[in-house]
C-alpha cells in the first residue's frame, strides 16, 4: 500500500481535472469585485499594513493606517520614527511592541538598502525584517501585477474543502493549487477564496445554500452550519 504525503494529490476529488478549473472560475464570476481588503494608496503602504495584519483583522488594521500613513506616509519618514510613537499608534492591535520594531526596521531597510523603494521581487522583499512569504505575495500581487496565491486561513480552509489540497502547510496548500490550477489568476483567486471564506463558507461551518458553486463542490470535511448559534 503506497500511503499519499501531504503534498500528494493523487485521489483528490478535483485534482488534475477541468472541474477544478471550472469550479474556480465559477466562483471567481460570484465575486467580480473581490478585491485586497487594506486600505493603501502606495506599495510602502501595502507592505507595512500586510505586515500589521498579522494575528489580526484587515478591519481593525484599517481603523490605525490612516493615523500611521498620516503622520509617516513613506519609508524615509517611517524609518525615522519615534518608537514610541509608532507604539501608540499600533496599540489597538496589540503586541504593539514586536509590531512597531519590525514595522520600523523594515522602513530603515527599504532606506538603506532600496533607496526607500519596496521591491518587486519575492526574494527581496522576504529580506526585509518581519516579511513573510505571505506579505510578499500580497504586495506581489496587488502592487506589481504578480501571479501570487496568498494562503491566509480562509484560503487555505477553501482549497481543502473544494477537494484542491489535502496539506494543511501554506507552502504546500500553496504548490498543489498554483499546480492544478495553473491556467487560474492566483492573486484574483485568493481574493475571492477569502471573500467567500469569510461571507459563506465560514470556519464555522458553510452555509451551502447561499454557495455559487454549491452544484459542483465536493464538500470534503464538511459538516453544515446549522445556524442560530452563539
Amino acid at each position: 500500500m503506497t500511503i499519499p504525503t501531504e503534498h500528494d494529490t493523487s485521489g483528490l476529488v478535483n485534482a488534475g481535472s477541468e472541474a477544478a478549473e471550472a469550479l474556480a472560475r465559477q466562483l471567481m464570476n460570484a465575486y467580480p469585485d473581490a478585491t485586497c481588503t487594506l486600505d493603501c494608496s502606495t506599495p510602502f503602504q501595502l507592505l507595512i499594513a500586510t505586515m500589521l495584519s498579522a494575528q489580526t483583522t484587515d478591519e481593525r488594521v484599517n481603523r490605525i493606517t490612516p493615523a500611521l500613513f498620516g503622520e509617516f506616509p513613506t519609508a524615509l519618514d517611517l524609518a525615522q520614527a519615534r518608537r514610541d510613537t509608532v507604539e501608540q499608534i499600533v496599540r489597538p492591535l496589540g503586541f504593539q511592541h514586536r509590531r512597531s520594531g519590525q514595522i520600523i526596521a523594515t522602513a530603515q531597510a527599504l532606506c538603506t538598502e532600496f533607496g526607500g523603494e519596496v521591491p518587486q521581487s519575492n526574494k527581496e522583499l522576504e529580506k526585509l525584517p518581519g516579511v513573510g512569504h505571505k506579505t510578499a505575495n500580497v504586495v506581489m500581487g496587488v502592487c506589481f501585477g504578480a501571479r501570487a496565491l496568498t494562503v491566509d486561513t480562509h484560503v487555505g480552509r477553501l482549497s481543502r474543502r473544494l477537494g484542491w489540497t489535502r496539506a494543511t502547510s501554506v507552502t504546500r496548500v500553496e504548490k498543489d493549487v498554483t499546480t492544478l490550477l495553473a491556467g487560474v489568476n492566483w492573486t484574483k483567486l485568493s481574493h475571492v477564496l477569502i471573500a467567500h471564506g469569510r461571507s459563506v463558507c465560514t470556519a464555522q461551518g458553510p452555509r451551502c445554500d447561499e454557495c455559487p458553486v454549491v452544484d459542483r463542490c465536493p464538500k470534503v470535511g464538511v459538516v453544515p452550519w446549522s445556524g442560530g448559534g452563539q
